[in-house]
């Protein structure tokens, strides 16, 4: 399987590239951050003026037009995939059940301030019992479970504001 990767520029324009293909770029480096392009026979200055190499965002210069550059590669793609971040805080609002079980406590209700690690139901599944607990601060929406109830995978549970 060949690498991917994703390059989104200024937000609005999406590529993907193989590894052969950025390789088998004609690019020479002339001085610190600038580089010499050839594509189709064509000649490209560019120059990379701002860089945050853990995120992968750029600021380029190429000719004369400036182009915000972000690079993703299969694993970002993966954990975007996922609906999972790297790096940042996601708002989780939807608390699904992990996998089927029976609910044997629901500790909160509609309305209810929790904190982040808080109790909010214990499920039983293959004989044991897993505790669910709030993944951030806030206030619980809807308990669309109750106690005594079996839940498929993925079902949901408990929504958060």
């Amino acid at each position: 399987m060949e690498k991917k990767y994703k390059v989104k520029v200024n937000d609005s324009y999406e590529f993907e590239f193989t590894k052969d293909q950025i390789t088998s770029l004609d690019t020479q480096e002339i001085a610190d951050k600038h580089y010499h392009l050839l594509k189709e026979n064509r000649s490209f200055k560019a120059e990379v003026f701002t860089e945050n190499f853990l995120q992968r965002q750029y600021d380029i210069k190429i000719n004369s037009n400036t182009y915000k550059v972000a690079i993703s590669n299969e694993l970002d793609l993966l954990i975007e995939e996922m609906g999972l971040s790297i790096g940042s805080a996601q708002m989780i609002n939807d608390i699904k059940a992990p996998m089927p079980g029976l609910i044997l406590e629901v500790n909160v209700e509609e309305g209810a301030e929790v904190q982040e690690g808080d109790y909010l139901l214990v499920l039983e599944a293959m004989k044991m019992e897993n505790t669910l607990t709030a993944p951030r601060d806030g206030v619980v929406k809807s308990v669309s479970i109750k106690k005594g109830e079996t839940v498929e995978k993925n079902q949901l549970l408990i929504e958060m504001e």
